[in-house]
């Protein structure tokens, strides 16, 4: 593996008992004490992740809103300083990009969060879009960032904290705070797991600081070190989609059920008329919860089919549920079979496997 990107936590990761694989071209941690026991974790009590291979581009100038605003499908112009929100940047046909979080730093200044695998290629399309009184700057190698998940997550890190985390509400965040007496950048609530949490971006080289910090003062009270595997199994019991799975060139933000996000009335932004035209007419496809019927675990890119044979879609992401310990999926389908109560068959290894369509999300915090 040496030839794969680390982050600054690198290192560390063999002291906390670390499984790593190669994720888009990074050595990350699939896994520490186990996916299990650090998915129950983050639902119970919290969970502490390193996502600093996530990427981070910072837009500002005169022009920077207008310039997001053509970008980006939500509306930027709806936040003030302090405030974050999700959004998508679409190709002319809806196809996506990339997902992406936007942080209003101030007037004219932004921070786009960005996918790992996805760096290269977003600030191609950004630098190709470049218009007006705007200046792109990729601090990506220069920040690390911390997850810490959990319904348990402000009481952990509140008395390490120089800010007041009580009156930060959600996709809210603070600049210039100290955790532990390490400075950190950008402090923010939005999660990517279903639970409560807090995002910290920190300046690469206080990353090993502020992981020890952490883990020092929480571990006796419940906080553990979790790896990409439960990142994943969590994001998928509450429907957060997972660029390259939920989200492609060749799925639509609208197919993918994230409507919401989709501003029509903001202004033009790239992508808009297919968009405007799905949110309006239905898409041919939707993005629906499945449950096997029968034994049997769905995995992305198996076939799926209706009671007559015929092929209506493919599964995107499917696992026992570490909190159910059913076995579930998210599955893209032709429109008219994504129906909750609807029966379909799933491929697996070539027999095909009953399953119906429920209702998702599959877990919401504080009920099922």
């Amino acid at each position: 593996m040496a030839d794969l990107k680390k982050t600054p936590l690198y290192e560390t990761y063999a002291r906390y008992g670390a499984k790593t694989i190669d994720f888009g071209g990074w050595d990350l941690p699939i896994q520490f004490a186990g996916i299990q026991k650090e998915h129950e974790a983050v639902r119970t009590q919290a969970g502490l992740f390193d996502v600093s291979h996530m990427g981070e581009v910072v837009v500002r100038g005169p022009d920077a809103l207008a310039f997001i605003q053509r970008l980006t499908t939500n509306d930027a112009s709806r936040l003030i300083p302090g405030q974050a929100q999700y959004s998508l940047m679409c190709y002319p046909d809806g196809g996506v990009v990339d997902d992406l979080l936007v942080y209003r730093l101030d007037e004219q200044q932004f921070m786009l969060v960005i996918n790992a695998s996805n760096i290269e290629k977003d600030a191609a399309w950004l630098h190709q879009h470049l218009a007006g009184q705007v200046e792109l700057e990729d601090v990506s190698e220069a920040t690390a960032l911390l997850a810490l998940q959990g319904p348990r997550a402000e009481e952990l890190l509140q008395p390490l904290c120089s800010a007041a985390l009580l009156g930060l509400q959600p996709f809210q965040f603070v600049q210039q705070a100290t955790v532990g007496g390490i400075p950190v950048q950008v402090l923010s609530r939005t999660g990517y797991t279903g639970e409560d949490g807090f995002e910290l971006y920190v300046h690469a080289h206080d990353a090993v600081a502020l992981w020890t910090a952490l883990l020092s003062y929480g571990e006796e009270k419940g906080l553990v070190p979790a790896g990409l595997g439960a990142r994943d199994t969590l994001r998928f019991e509450a429907r957060l989609p997972l660029y390259g799975q939920e989200l492609s060139e060749h799925i639509t933000p609208i197919e993918a059920g994230l409507g919401f996000f989709v501003k029509p009335d903001k202004g033009e932004f790239i992508g808009k008329e297919v968009l405007v035209q799905q949110k309006t007419e239905g898409a041919p496809r939707r993005l629906a919860g499945i449950q096997m019927v029968e034994r049997g675990i769905p995995r992305a890119h198996y076939a799926v089919y209706d009671s007559r044979g015929a092929w209506i879609g493919e599964v995107t992401t499917g696992t026992q549920s570490p909190t159910f310990k059913t076995n579930i999926g998210l599955a893209l389908l032709k429109r008219e079979y994504s129906v909750p109560g609807t029966e379909v068959w799933v491929d697996i290894r070539g027999k095909k496997v009953k399953a119906a369509v429920v209702k998702t999300p599959f877990y919401r915090r504080g009920g099922s």
